[in-house]
This record gives structure tokens, C-alpha cells and sequence, in this order.
């Protein structure tokens, strides 16, 4: 099975970057990562302060996928998620919703073995690995830097992009150039802090070409739930793209008219927040496909 490795980055997603690696149409492979410090922080000694921000939040890539043409949509399918035996959790000034009230930056680093991160001598998480950045080239003229969220994914920082689930995303380019990165092996629900447990690791996807399945942004599958994402400024805007996008799904797929399905997503849906520390912020309107009579994407 081929293994991409690390070595060659992506530090912004557009159209105008070459592809680093190519791989087939439902092609299975490995990508190797760092994490989002690139490494730079291996001991507690090391600060956020202490290192070179401009190689934060890079990813691995462009991939290219051969037969990806704008208009398709690629499904990039996460098979399994190996950690390194350590993670790195920083605090800094100004760093997630309370970073105010922080006034000198400190670094904790985590063991990762038998099946836990831990935490301390006696608190053990068990780990819910998950993938911070996997996102595509963006609409032509949009130079997106890859700790950005968009509808062309990217660092959505959203947990359901772990082991078991599926990511579609709306092609723009030949190839689609995709770009993954920043593996956490714990992370709850808004990144509140600033950061989920960072770790290296490596990533085993599956990438697909679907001709038949049109999506507007980022939208994730698991076994038994469709997540549609919104990204945006505040968390009202993201939230009416995330509505909006999954009503006129539940139209198409319901074959209702506007307002049944409006009444159908209230009956049904929820909201959910995947991260509010970004530059923007990340909402999934989260619709359960088996209760709903929906199969699937």
C-alpha cells in the first residue's frame, strides 16, 4: 500500500499549487503527518511562543486524484488513524475562549498507549482520534491558508472526521489537490481551548470520485448520520448555511417543497458546534439518516 510521507506540505490551499503526490480513483493509502506545530514542540520547555508560527497548521499535499473534475464531488473516506506514543496540549495568551485569562503560556505533554491518553498519574481519556485539516483546492482565485475552514474543507477541527466516516467535498479543480493534516487524539466539541490533544501520526484513506452526488461544502456521512457543515464569521451566519444546505437536501431526497422540509429538519435535526476558535467558526447541522428514511448521501 502506498505510503505518502510528510516531507512535502501545503501551507495554503489554491489552485495555482502543483500536486506533490497522485493517487487513483478509490485508491487506499497512508499519509504520514506532524502535528500542527510541525513538530517543533517536544518538551515542556518549549512555549506556543517559542516556535515558528508560520509553519503552524500546514498539511500534507496537494494529493492529487486522478479522474477529479470540477463540478465532481470527492469522498475521502478515513480508515484508520495510527498516533505516535505522545501529544502535545499548549496554553498561550489570548489562546481559546478564556485565553484572556491566561497570563503566562505553559506546554503539557501527554503519553498515548493502550488505548489512552493520560492525562496525568491518575486521569486516563480514552482516545477519540480525529482529523483537524482535510480539505481541497478552493474555488479559482481563493488562496485559502490551511488553518482556514471553508466549503472547501480544510481545518474544520470538527470530530466526526475520524475512523468509520466519509468527507464530501465539492471539486474545483483537475485533481481536487487534497491536503490533510492536524490529528488529535482527544478533542472535544468547540476546540475551546485552542487546541485538542496534537499528535503526529499517519492517516489511512480511501479516495473516491463521485459523478452523482453534488455537494455545496463540506459534508460528513457516518453509518447512521449526515452532518452538513457551515462555516462562516459568526455562529449565526454558519448556522443558516448549515440549515440551509440541509434542507435543500431533505427537498431533493424527501421530494418535499420548501416548507415541509423546513418543518421536516425541525422535527429531526440538530445543531451541532465543531470549533469557535478558528478564524471562522465550524457549525454541522446534524441529520439522522435511519429515523428519516434517508440511506444515505
Amino acid at each position: 500500500m502506498r505510503v505518502v510521507p510528510k516531507d512535502k506540505v501545503s501551507f495554503s490551499c489554491n489552485q495555482k499549487n502543483g500536486a506533490n503526490y497522485q493517487v487513483d480513483d478509490g485508491e487506499v493509502f497512508w499519509v504520514e503527518t506532524d502535528d500542527c506545530y510541525s513538530g517543533q514542540i517536544q518538551d515542556e520547555k518549549t512555549r506556543r511562543p517559542d516556535i515558528d508560527i508560520s509553519i503552524m497548521d500546514c498539511a500534507v499535499g496537494p494529493i492529487a486524484v486522478k479522474g477529479a473534475m470540477p463540478g465532481d464531488t470527492l469522498c475521502v473516506e478515513i480508515l484508520a488513524i495510527d498516533l505516535v506514543d505522545h501529544g502535545v496540549m499548549v496554553t498561550s495568551k489570548g489562546l481559546g475562549v478564556l485565553g484572556d485569562r491566561i497570563t503566562e503560556p505553559d506546554t503539557k505533554i501527554i503519553p498515548i498507549h493502550d488505548g489512552f491518553a493520560w492525562f496525568s498519574d491518575t486521569i486516563r481519556l480514552p482516545l477519540t482520534p480525529m482529523v483537524g485539516v482535510c480539505g481541497i483546492a478552493p474555488k479559482a482565485g481563493l488562496d485559502i491558508h490551511c488553518a482556514v475552514p471553508g466549503t472547501h474543507g480544510s481545518n474544520m477541527d470538527t470530530k466526526m472526521v475520524k475512523v468509520g466516516s466519509r468527507l464530501y467535498l465539492p471539486v474545483e479543480k483537475e485533481g481536487a489537490d487534497l491536503a490533510v493534516g492536524d490529528i488529535h487524539a482527544c478533542m472535544g466539541d468547540g476546540e475551546l481551548s485552542g487546541t485538542g490533544i496534537e499528535t503526529a501520526g499517519r492517516i489511512c484513506l480511501r479516495t473516491t470520485v463521485y459523478k452523482d452526488r453534488p455537494v455545496h461544502g463540506p459534508v460528513i456521512e457516518t453509518k447512521n448520520d449526515l452532518y452538513f457543515l457551515g462555516t462562516a464569521v459568526t455562529l449565526k451566519e454558519a448556522i443558516k448555511i448549515a440549515v440551509a444546505e440541509t434542507v435543500e437536501f431533505i427537498e431533493k431526497k424527501r421530494s418535499l417543497n420548501f416548507q415541509d422540509a423546513y418543518r421536516f429538519l425541525r422535527a429531526t435535526c440538530d445543531i451541532q458546534i465543531s470549533q469557535v476558535v478558528n478564524d471562522l467558526v465550524t457549525v454541522r447541522c446534524h441529520l439522522p439518516k435511519f429515523d428519516t428514511g434517508i440511506e444515505t448521501l
